[in-house]
């Protein structure tokens, strides 16, 4: 069995379906998923799949998708963590059934994707994803935007981890030495907004401290984008940690330390 991070560093993002419909059994089986799906939060987060014909949706960046799942929480401290954690938990699952999925935030007639939703009074939408198989070809567009946004790079370790505090960046070494490498590794591999990576992790002896790193145009009147993306690298986190047969609480004590100018504690995990 693959661990968490092995399956992880096999997703992509897909643009490209093979324009059919997802057969009733698969359909059956994620809402089912969805339904029950957790977070450490305790916040529930809605989930509704959506027929594109049905409801007459389209995105511009997408080729060939057939249905949609869009993700629902109501406003509220954590929402945004809670939101991007079960988003991402549940999109894992449909790519361990061999579906194609991608986060979508921007990129969507939004106020459609909403009526279709079922959105009320005190709820948020902020993403959706495109639910199928992925195309054999990868659409010229897709392949420009892939480009655009260098979606197959990622940060560095000493770029995203520290040890102890935000003057000591952490190397692999370091990471393979405390056996925290493949659980950093999965959170390394997430994806995020426009591939940001917003998160940055400072380790103390059995405790990952995780923080935002804001950049300008994520924030909107009623949510914050890389808030999500938090939320989706703790649940990569948790995870493999759990993979490994580890038992991470979490918990929002802030440490004693010191953050750069523009990055905000967000939670911690103890391990």
């Amino acid at each position: 069995m693959k661990s968490f991070v092995e399956l992880a560093k096999t997703r992509r993002s897909v643009r490209s379906f093979d324009g059919n419909s997802l057969p009733e059994e698969t359909l059956k089986e994620l809402k089912q998923y969805a339904e029950e799906a957790s977070n450490p939060f305790g916040i529930k987060v809605r989930f509704e799949f959506l027929d594109a014909d049905d409801h007459k949706l389209s995105s511009p960046v997408l080729t060939g998708e057939k249905c949609y799942v869009s993700g629902v929480v109501a406003r509220g401290e954590h929402a945004e963590e809670a939101y991007g954690y079960s988003f991402e938990k549940l999109l894992m699952k449909a790519h361990e059934m061999g579906l194609g999925t991608v986060w979508i935030g921007g990129t969507m007639p939004r106020e459609k994707f909403e009526q279709a939703t079922g959105l009320a009074e005190g709820e948020i939408m902020p993403c959706m994803s495109p639910l199928g198989k992925t195309a054999r070809k990868m659409s010229v567009k897709e392949a420009v935007m892939r480009k655009g946004v260098k979606a197959d790079s990622r940060l560095k370790f000493e770029e995203l981890f520290y040890v102890g505090n935000f003057e000591t960046p952490m190397t692999e070494q370091y990471a393979k030495e405390h056996g925290l490498f493949d659980d950093l590794e999965a959170v390394r591999v997430a994806p995020s907004a426009v591939n940001k990576q917003p998160w940055r992790v400072v380790v103390e002896g059995q405790k990952a401290h995780f923080y935002e790193k804001h950049d300008k145009g994520y924030m909107t009147p009623d949510y914050d984008l890389q808030k999500i993306d938090l939320g989706i690298a703790l649940y990569h986190f948790e995870s493999q940690l759990v993979s490994e047969m580890r038992k991470p609480v979490l918990s929002f004590e802030a440490p004693a330390v010191k953050a750069p100018e523009g990055v905000d504690y967000v939670a911690t995990y103890s391990f």
